[in-house]
């Protein structure tokens, strides 16, 4: 069986970012794929050769984490500006803007049957949000430091975080309660997220290890320390046999989860390696990291019929499901004879045909049709009442704003080539008011700085000679 496995395989690499990639996520059905930066822009790949990609503006920091609803009609994105967007995945990127967190946002999910979103901050919170009525929910607060991650389960009657306390929590959606606590004392969890049936959570560590905890038993099953560098995410594969995980140390790896071991190891980038996703297929996964490049690879590896896997998997998606053989990974590795050793792929050491690997680009600049905060709702009226419904989750609305529909007035939009043209500029400049204010911001705290150092020195000098003062006093006395 295991030498019947075929090697995963580059196949395109994407570039048009111009900072570090920090999130990618595949469609529904794998014919986009969709990426954030340090540069502030989300990006909207397509998969088919020579196709154009849209970059979408709008965030003014940092967008931390990017990820499609599970009909693929709306992209979230989380950014250090402290929002959230809900962005429409077409050529006019219309958005909706979500306050509530008081800090940097750092991930964004959806659940399984798009009605909620979970979004994780540095303000130590999590966030529900209702994805319908597109209001804020619920806060989660037990965490004692920056959340920065928070995932569904599948089934969402779960949501599990990690946070830079060096805990990971499971939270019970129904009663928004902390049900379970993961402690570790050496590093913390980076990224969190459950296997396919929701079983068991895996977790990518500060510390340089991957762990698969089962939170039905609330057990360690698998401990692996195969990367030299922080683990900086985590992606399972449909079937829930395997897991790739990018870490700093430049790689990637995949691991053989019913088996227990290492099978893969990908040298792709140049530097760390901070995202990775399989699609949902199983068919692709996607890197991203500090080299501000996407890489798009082939699978492979995995023979087995996702679809099949995945409908089986759906059928146990309930509590008092009792458990089944591919649920329970083992703690140490079969005893394989004649097994094969760990395989390393660099694809710079092969000549590779690789497609086109930078795309037209065209700039799509937002503007907000609604902004959400957790007291107020605010929506402009006439067109933009149209414009909100689209963010509506289709599987609720009427038939005149069903996904056909929708599907159907995307088709039609026209192609607005002067509109682009003029958001360029506009990008760009928006891009450098924003660095001009960066730099002011830093130059009122360096100046902030100088004084307090001034205030110190004069300080220690007064306190020097008083010190001096009082020598003198006592040796005239004695």
């Amino acid at each position: 069986m295991a030498s019947a496995l075929e090697d995963p395989a580059l196949e395109r690499y994407f570039k048009g970012h111009k900072a570090a990639i920090t999130s990618v996520d595949f469609s529904p059905n794998g014919k986009q794929l969709a990426t954030a930066s340090w540069d502030t822009f989300l990006m909207l790949w397509n998969c088919k050769p020579q196709a154009r990609a849209f970059r979408y503006v709008g965030h003014k920091d940092v967008v931390t984490s990017v990820q499609f609803s599970p009909l693929g009609n709306l992209l979230a994105s989380a950014s250090r500006d402290r929002t959230v967007r809900l962005w429409i995945p077409d050529k006019r990127g219309k958005s909706s803007e979500f306050k509530a967190h008081t800090a940097p946002v750092r991930s964004v999910d959806f659940s399984a049957d798009g009605q909620f979103l979970a979004t994780a901050s540095e303000d130590k919170s999590i966030k529900v949000w209702n994805m319908y009525r597109q209001r804020f929910l619920y806060s989660l607060y037990r965490h004692t430091h920056w959340v920065r991650c928070a995932k569904f389960s599948p089934d969402g009657r779960l949501i599990v975080s990690c946070s830079e306390d060096k805990t990971i929590k499971i939270w019970d959606t129904t009663n928004k309660q902390c049900v379970n606590n993961f402690s570790d004392s050496v590093g913390f969890a980076n990224f969190v997220d459950f296997n396919p049936n929701g079983t068991c959570i895996a977790s990518a560590g500060s510390d340089h290890t991957v762990k698969i905890w089962d939170v039905r038993v609330n057990k360690l099953l698998q401990h692996y320390q195969v990367h030299s560098g922080g683990v900086n995410c985590v992606s399972f594969h449909p079937s829930g046999n395997y897991l790739i995980t990018a870490s700093s140390d430049g790689t990637l790896k995949i691991l053989d989860l019913l088996e227990g071991r290492l099978i893969y190891t990908l040298q792709g980038h140049t530097g760390p390696v901070f995202t990775v996703s399989f699609s949902k297929g199983g068919e692709l996964f996607s890197s991203g990291g500090a080299d501000a490049q996407v890489l798009l690879w082939r699978t492979n590896f995995d023979d087995l019929n996702c679809k099949d896997m995945i409908k089986r998997n759906l059928k146990r998606l309930h509590f008092d499901a009792s458990p089944h053989l591919v649920d329970i990974y083992p703690r140490t590795p079969h005893p394989h004879e004649g097994k094969i050793e760990t395989v390393e792929i660099n694809p710079k050491l092969e000549v590779i045909d690789l497609q086109t690997s930078s795309p037209p680009v065209v700039d799509v600049l937002s503007f907000d049709s609604t902004t959400v905060n957790t007291t107020t709702v605010r929506t402009l009226a006439d067109k933009s009442e149209e414009i909100s419904g689209y963010f509506l989750n289709p599987s609720l609305l009427p038939s005149e704003c069903s996904p056909t529909s929708l599907k159907t007035r995307t088709e039609d939009m026209s192609d607005l080539p002067s509109e682009s043209q003029r958001s360029i500029p506009l990008a760009v400049t928006d891009a450098l008011e924003h660095i001009m204010e960066q730099l002011s911001v830093l130059t009122q705290t360096v100046s902030i700085l100088e004084q307090r150092l001034t205030l110190t020195e004069d300080k220690l000098k007064d306190c020097l000679e008083n010190q001096q003062r009082l020598f003198n006093v006592i040796q005239q006395k004695s």
